[in-house]
């Protein structure tokens, strides 16, 4: 099976606790196309706009949002009530279970992302990234 490499746009206060260990999982709507072992490449949103670091898939759990909260209620660093106004109108959701989440030495702004890869555009939610688009922007 090849892996996956995914470019997730976070806002800074969620990508923040992804990376001092308060938040073990992200949540989402619409159901990844991941694998335990996948990579997913951190891209804060605004105001911070930069490429700040990756973690790794440990799983993907799904379900309706009622259950989904009692299995991530301790890692999901929200609270029950940006859980439930999150997942209002949806009949499922999604978590993707993180493991060792590490910040890039020197993250990339997006002023250099687009000098590194032409006609870059951070994703409005996620997007999977080709072996060349990784390549573009490696420290990887």
């Amino acid at each position: 099976m090849q892996n996956n490499t995914l470019l997730l746009s976070i806002r800074p206060e969620y990508a923040a606790k992804i990376f001092n260990g308060q938040k073990g999982v992200e949540l989402r709507k619409v159901k990844p196309n991941l694998h335990p072992g996948d990579v997913v490449l951190v891209y804060v949103s605004s105001p911070i706009k930069e490429l700040q670091g990756t973690f790794v898939v440990e799983k993907i759990i799904e379900a309706a949002p009622e259950e989904l909260w009692e299995k991530v209620r301790h890692i999901a660093g929200i609270s029950r009530q940006e859980f439930d106004s999150y997942y209002a109108t949806s009949p499922k959701g999604y978590g993707i279970v993180l493991k060792t989440p590490l910040t890039l030495s020197n993250p990339i702004s997006l002023t250099e992302l687009k000098k590194l890869w032409q006609n870059f555009h951070p994703p409005q939610s996620y997007r999977y990234l080709t072996n060349f688009e990784l390549a573009l922007i490696s420290p990887f």
